[in-house]
């Protein structure tokens, strides 16, 4: 799946998934923006993608902000001349797992400010300038979780659920336009958010597998290929898409 020429913004590119998909996207002849909070994440991506042969530029951003939000994507354009694939990878979980009425006020507002109000920003801006040069693509990072309930992770949740609801709304107001916008939704899969989880409880990984039909947590890689194949052309009469990736976790 050739994606020579093609210019792609991969947020939160710095680690997991965003990291895989920056190497795969990059092999496969993209031009890859790496951008991350974490500039030193985003600049070893970028290097490795270089070093590889490939063509990848780090860049510092708290999609949370929607100046640096702009920034970003006003920059890749002025740079590149276009942007072809905007992927809104960043996002992060809460710092406790509680229940809904213990749920802190102070993860709450992080988590929606990053998950939910930033994947909005990104696709406000990155969708203007779609319209003007006539087509775009958009894939957005769900999970599971905004498909099925997730208990003592409301923030985290909500956010998710947000996403695929935005990612079907904006893909029926744009599909007239050329723009494609689609969802991957990962199960559970090795990243640092799932370390996290597993290190709540010392027998959390064998409960977490136990809903898995498959018998094993997914890898960053595998979320990756799907990931490609969206921002490819191959892909070019899928819209409005939720593309679920869990091991089977969602047929029970």
């Amino acid at each position: 799946m050739h994606l020579e020429n093609k210019v792609v913004i991969i947020t939160g590119g710095g680690s997991g998934i965003g990291a895989a998909a920056a190497n795969l996207l990059a092999k496969h002849r993209a031009l890859v923006i790496v951008a991350d909070l974490n500039l030193v994440n985003a600049k070893s991506v970028a290097d490795q993608i270089n070093s590889a042969g490939g063509n990848a530029f780090a860049i510092q951003v708290d999609v949370s902000n929607f100046n640096e939000v702009e920034l970003l994507i006003n920059r890749t354009i002025e740079d590149h001349g276009k942007l072809d694939v905007m992927i809104n990878n960043a996002g992060i979980g809460g710092e406790n797992q509680k229940k809904t009425a213990e749920h802190t006020l102070e993860d709450w507002d992080n988590v929606i400010a990053v998950n939910q109000t930033g994947v909005f920003y990104c696709m406000k801006v990155a969708l203007g300038h779609m319209m003007e040069q006539g087509y775009g693509n958009i894939i957005n990072i769900a999970s599971l979780a905004g498909l099925k309930p997730s208990g003592y992770n409301l923030s985290y949740s909500a956010s998710k659920f947000a996403v695929v609801g935005m990612t079907k709304s904006a893909a029926l107001e744009y599909g007239r336009k050329n723009i494609r916008i689609n969802a991957i939704c990962p199960g559970y899969t090795h990243s640092a958010l799932l370390d996290k989880l597993l290190a709540s409880r010392p027998d959390m990984s064998d409960t977490l597998k136990q809903l898995i039909p498959m018998g094993r947590f997914g890898e960053a890689d595998e979320i990756a290929e799907a990931i490609l194949w969206l921002a490819s052309d191959k892909s070019k009469y899928v819209t409005g898409q939720t593309i679920t990736l869990d091991g089977g976790t969602s047929l029970l």
